[in-house]
């Protein structure tokens, strides 16, 4: 036989494409179109349908960036339409193939409901099945002109990300509107024709089943009459049944497909525009519901669906009824699909409460899966946390994206720091918007590295970001995939089926133990240096906020704890956490209302936590311990006069001040307290820092050397750092000044003044206090760099085989060195409060309050000796998607923690980030909880949710090894239990001597609701 392979795959394809594509709609009637361009921001329903409209016609620019326009559309079904299948199919003039990010519309009735949104992949809205002739048909159509931010592949800055710098150019034509007829047999012999096609093309060319499809699509074609496709529609299928049932092999991998639409909760469009994707999205989702009794949607962040049950009624009601028929599944129990790495160990607790309670609340169902397809990494406490809040699973899709090295695993056993482990996948078909196309089910298959072991995997499909989510194309390509030789079964079913056949399947999965590192997007711990900062911040201020109001609530009696404020704000906060807001990878509209959402965050906690301390009583001034550890050291009274204090944990003490261990002295620019002397040189860089408790030089060469990078990655700018970034820099040597600004017996400190780049300043302030080995380094910066990265090195004499960074309820290890390419690709990692090197007998931690990417690296001497360097990212200059990212004044503190145990850098991290609070308040009451034993930490003290007056407590092992001790109350104590996160008990704490008995595995989270007598 001859080979016509090439010829047939071109004919097929030219008339799919050309003749049977474009016969899908029969005939069409245009729309009566009006339109009103909504001034400002979107506006109620009621308010558009009581504007004045003007006529609109087909063509016609419409929409600037950011604007809301309305347009009303009047039609009538034609008589000898009656009894055939009639839809509106609307063209807003989309643009590229993005099927979000751009122009979109939610289509309602004159009553206010709505029906379905148009996107760009899915342009219909069902009038009848079947249709009555002479039908009138009257819409009211929002739609959103949102600029395409991805236009031309993030290769140049934008004005567009913000409504302040966008303009008012219409950015969109508006091609057509129309009332049309769909022809079903056209309609599914395009799909038939699709399936075949890209299966047959993904097959290999001495595959009989390869040839076999492609001669069957020949004869069809035969059978296709042009001047009537859709006439001779229906022969046309008939002729391709034979190779459309023939079942799949017995040992095809099964794909279980979960309808799903990826929404970021802000990214390339602000937080307000999310309100109105969600709604378009799901109206579109419930819709297809309808349709597709087979359907199942799976759908995470609680957050949006609040959004939607606030401002779209009618669709939360739809959306609740699809739930109760089991097609609408609730999964990933979290607020947000916040960030894997940057939130604080407590807020990552919270974002599981508050979303399984939501899902709880509203819909009865708890969710049993961890939905996180699209974070930057995630972190090794996620296992515990997971498991403590009552799931069983989690999914992610991102570490498909490894730059260097390939996972080895799509389905595992998931270890923490703990040896908690968690069932894990990562769906081999690579994406998160699947469409079940030829290409993606064969690259799902290829990719499967659990081969011999298992034989399913999982597809989430749906387009995302506004794209609509499912279509019924999909459904029908997933209906013909259900059992089709030559490509892997497709069952549509719920994530938890998927994952509990997975698992028994194979119960024997492999283990892949601490973080899941992402080699990409390691920008994202340093990017917009202000969003996270804010999130830090927030998150101390909500931990000390907490704790003085649950202390006022147990001892001041006309005190009510603020259960509804502290709510509200935790959800402000955990919103922020999505994973491309607090990354600092969202325009600039976004990360602008951040930073004002943070700054009102911030007033309000100040404000809860000053009358909390107030209501415990008037008349003195006292000192405010939020830190589980008890601290002495320098505090700034009211007047900004020094004074040393010692307070205990959890705890207050009044301000009278003791006497300091020994007096700081000022010499030229050493400074020195008796534990530590601090030299700075004339270029501004610690010079020397010798520790004098032990007698030894800390640093190997100059510290607090600041280097300014270039920093232009290959793609993704606010995203990535790529390595080559290390090889063209600049050190700021050049000082304008180095001046001592402090000299007291209890505190001394110089300031360093420098000037660079384009008008860029740095200003520190070095300061050593009394009774404290911390050098703390507080910088002021006012930045105008572009495509730049400045980082602060501090290179110590230790032979440290690894770094320890603090993580979530916990840390990890990293090794210095590069011995793999696994080692080599964490040159830029993450951590929170303080990263630690230590040799035997010695150890030096740099501390932070705001800042998490960081490098460490190491080299050997020409005298034998190691230095090992830590180096903190402190602030970037990317200028896509936000062309002014990081400009500005930036405020921020890091230090030096000479001779430091690992305990020291927790204790330090929680002082550096908890500062003491000075307050005019008389109370001087017990604290709420002390911890005793060594790792023993209180994470966070609270009363229940439920608002029982119960206290509840979380802790944790800090050191990384077992800890046993005592919590006691300063309140009577009378009864105590183990709870999960959502404060269900578990079992019943042991109680001696008053006190709940604590023993804690490393790393262990242990909650603890205390009953009060």
């Amino acid at each position: 036989m001859h080979d016509e392979s090439r010829r047939i795959e071109e004919r097929v394809q030219r008339l799919h494409d050309q003749r049977i594509k474009t016969a899908v709609y029969a005939a069409t009637v245009p729309f009566e179109v009006e339109a009103w361009q909504a001034p400002g921001e979107p506006v109620p329903f009621e308010e558009a349908a009581a504007a004045s409209y003007e006529p609109f016609a087909m063509g016609t620019p419409w929409g600037p960036p950011w604007g809301t326009t309305w347009f009303r559309m009047r039609g009538q079904v034609p008589e000898e339409w009656a009894g055939r299948r009639v839809e509106a199919v609307i063209d807003l003039g989309f643009v590229g193939d993005w099927p979000g990010n751009q122009a979109e519309a939610l289509v309602h009735l004159t009553d206010g409901t709505p029906l379905k949104a148009v996107n760009p992949l899915n342009q219909y809205v069902a009038i009848a099945n079947p249709a009555q002739g002479g039908e009138t048909v009257d819409y009211l159509v929002e739609a959103a002109s949102n600029p395409d931010i991805l236009a031309d592949n993030f290769s140049r800055p934008t004005p567009l990300g913000d409504k302040l710098t966008a303009g008012d150019k219409p950015l969109y034509t508006f091609r057509a509107a129309d009332i049309a007829i769909l022809d079903e047999e056209v309609f599914h012999l395009d799909l038939d024709v699709q399936v075949l096609r890209e299966l047959m093309l993904e097959l290999g060319e001495h595959d009989p089943r390869r040839h076999e499809i492609a001669h069957a699509l020949d004869r069809a074609m035969d059978l296709l009459d042009l001047d009537d496709v859709s006439g001779s529609a229906a022969a046309v299928r008939e002729a391709l049944k034979p190779v459309l049932s023939k079942p799949a092999h017995a040992s095809a991998h099964t794909i279980s497909g979960v309808g799903h639409a990826h929404i970021d909760s802000a990214w390339l469009w602000p937080i307000r525009e999310t309100k109105r994707k969600t709604s378009r999205t799901f109206s579109n989702v419930t819709s297809l519901a309808d349709e597709y009794d087979d359907f199942i949607f799976a759908c995470s962040q609680a957050q949006q669906y609040e959004w939607v049950r606030d401002n779209y009624p009618k669709v939360w009601a739809r959306i609740q009824e699809s739930v109760k028929n089991g097609q609408w599944a609730p999964v990933g129990g979290m607020w947000v699909e916040a960030d894997g790495n940057l939130p604080g160990g407590e807020a990552v607790a919270r974002q599981f409460i508050h979303g399984k309670r939501f899902f709880i609340e509203h819909f009865g169902i708890e969710t049993k899966g961890v939905w996180l397809p699209d974070s930057f990494g995630y972190n090794a406490a996620y296992p515990q946390l997971a498991k403590l809040a009552g799931n069983e699973w989690f999914l992610t899709q991102k570490i498909s994206w490894n730059q260097t090295n390939r996972f080895p695993h799509h389905t595992f056993w998931w270890e923490g720091i703990d040896g908690t482990r968690i069932f894990t996948h990562f769906p081999p078909v690579d994406t998160y918007n699947a469409r079940f196309s030829g290409e993606e089910m064969s690259r799902a298959v290829r990719n499967y590295q659990e081969k011999g072991g298992a034989s399913r995997s999982l597809a989430p499909f749906g387009w995302g970001d506004g794209g609509g989510g499912p279509t019924r194309e999909i459904m029908e390509r997933a209906r013909r995939l259900a059992d089709l030789e030559g490509s892997p079964k497709v069952v549509v079913e719920h994530p938890d089926a998927f994952f509990a056949k997975a698992r028994e399947e194979y119960p024997d999965a492999p283990v892949w133990v601490g973080e899941l590192y992402l080699e990409l997007h390691r920008a994202t711990y340093t990017s917009q240096a202000r969003t996270k900062q804010g999130n830090r911040r927030s998150e101390h201020l909500l931990r000390e906020a907490e704790l003085w109001a649950a202390t006022a609530a147990l001892h001041a009696p006309d005190y009510a704890y603020p259960h509804e404020k502290l709510d509200r704000l935790w959800k402000t906060v955990l919103l922020h956490q999505f994973h491309d807001i607090l990354p600092g990878s969202s325009i600039a509209w976004v990360h602008r209302e951040a930073e004002a959402e943070y700054a009102r965050v911030a007033r309000e906690l100040h404000a809860l936590t000053a009358e909390a301390v107030a209501a415990l009583g008037a008349g003195g001034t006292r000192v405010f311990n939020t830190s589980p550890y008890d601290r002495a050291e320098v505090v700034r009274t009211v007047d900004g006069a020094p004074a040393y204090v010692e307070v205990p944990a959890s705890g207050s003490a009044p301000l009278t001040g003791t006497a300091a261990p020994q007096p700081v002295t000022v010499s030229g620019r050493v400074l020195d307290n008796g534990l530590v002397r601090v030299e700075v040189a004339e270029d501004g860089t610690l010079s020397s820092v010798r520790d004098l408790r032990a007698g030894r030089e800390v640093l190997a060469e100059p510290g607090n050397l600041l280097r300014l990078h270039t920093d232009l990655p290959n793609y993704w700018d606010a995203w990535d750092i790529d390595k080559h970034y290390k090889n063209r820099y600049t050190d700021l040597l050049d000082a304008a000044s180095v001046t001592v600004v402090e000299q007291d017996p209890l505190i001394g400190a110089v300031r360093v003044e420098r000037s660079f780049g384009k008008g860029s300043t740095i200003t520190q302030t070095i300061t050593v206090r009394a009774g404290s080995p911390r050098i703390d380094i507080e910088t002021d910066i006012d930045w105008h760099e572009t495509e730049k990265i400045l980082k602060a090195a501090f290179p110590v004499d230790i032979r440290a085989p690894h770094s320890s960074a603090e993580i979530q309820f916990g840390h990890i290890q990293r090794p210095t060195h590069t011995n793999t390419t696994w080692e080599a690709a964490r040159f830029e990692v993450s951590g929170h409060r303080w990263v630690h090197l230590g040799e035997p007998g010695y150890g030096v931690a740099v501390i932070n309050d705001s800042t998490y990417g960081h490098d460490v690296s190491r080299t050997v001497r020409e005298d034998g000796g190691t230095t090992t360097t830590v180096r903190l990212s402190l602030v970037r200059a990317p200028r896509i998607p936000d062309p002014e990212a990081d400009q500005g004044r930036h405020r921020f503190t890091y230090a030096l923690l000479p001779g430091a145990t690992i305990e020291d850098a927790v204790a330090e991290g929680y002082s550096l980030n908890l500062p003491l609070r000075v307050a005019e308040s008389a109370g001087a009451p017990e604290p709420v909880v002390t911890a005793e034993g060594e790792g023993v930490t209180v994470e966070a003290v609270k009363l229940a949710d439920d608002a029982s007056g119960d206290v509840v407590v979380r802790l944790y092992e800090s050191r990384g090894g077992r800890a046993t001790g005592t919590l006691r109350t300063g309140f009577p104590l009378a009864g105590a239990q183990i709870t999960d996160l959502l404060e269900r008990p578990l079992q019943d704490a042991e109680i001696t001597d008053g006190a709940v008995a604590v023993a804690l595995r490393p790393f262990q989270i242990l909650t603890l609701r205390l009953r009060r007598g």
